[in-house]
């Protein structure tokens, strides 16, 4: 009987390594494959940061899509599907949104214009309103904006805040309320006038003991600072 030639143990070994490793890659997979893994949380973190936590889990990144976010800045994962904390099995891609930063829009130009106006215009731009300061100038009426800090035209994130300076109109000078009490009321009355002061309201009421025409009360009171623009009210008896 002929004896086998070497070359035939040598093919047979190769034979056999040959399987064996396809055995044990098939084995490998199918382990993987049945494995389970608890996804970390992912949000916050940019591409190169997450894939390195993945790469221990066999687990890839895909990038589903790119969104405008005020919080997280540009790059950074929003969110993840599955979500933190999914049992996922190995070698699944995690599909991630990107966050492109927050939006910029373009500051309006809102000098010369009233606050209610400016509100209402900073709302529609996705903008709010910031701190207001005032001071008087003749050169805009009151209430009026005489600055604002971004300045027009410039661009700023959504939501961010637009700071104002406002008129108080011409400085006025401020009076001290003289004692009106028990003085009659014609008299006062037509000095007020005179001095350009107003009086809005005159109130009558009887109180025991005094003649028709005498100041009872007063608003403001004795010693208050007032304006020629003030509103004073008087009750006087009948």
């Amino acid at each position: 009987m002929p004896k086998k030639k070497p070359i035939d143990y040598a093919f047979y070994l190769l034979i056999y390594f040959i399987l064996f490793f396809i055995t044990a890659n098939l084995t490998s997979q199918l382990i993987l494959r049945g494995e389970l893994i608890i996804l970390p949380d992912l949000k916050g973190k940019n591409l190169e940061e997450a894939r390195a936590m993945l790469t221990s889990k066999k687990t890839t990144i895909a990038i589903q899509g790119r969104q405008f976010d005020s919080h997280y800045e540009k790059g950074r994962i929003i969110s993840h599907d599955p979500g933190p904390g999914s049992r996922i099995k190995a070698n699944r891609t995690v599909n991630v949104m990107i966050s492109e930063g927050n939006e910029s829009v373009s500051i309006p130009k809102l000098e010369g214009h009233s606050l209610e106006y400016a509100n209402q215009v900073l709302k529609a731009a996705g903008l709010r309103k910031g701190r207001s300061s005032q001071i008087h100038t003749p050169q805009y009426a009151a209430g009026r904006i005489i600055a604002q800090m971004p300045p027009a035209s410039e661009t700023a994130d959504r939501n961010a805040s637009v700071n104002f300076l406002i008129s108080q109109g011409a400085w006025e000078n401020r009076y001290i309320m003289p004692d009106l009490i028990e003085k009659k009321a014609v008299s006062v009355i037509q000095q007020l006038k005179a001095m350009d002061f107003q009086v809005a309201e005159i109130h009558y009421g009887y109180y025991h003991g005094l003649e028709p025409g005498i100041i009872i009360n007063q608003s403001p009171a004795h010693g208050y600072r007032v304006q020629k623009r003030s509103q004073i009210t008087l009750e006087v008896s009948k």
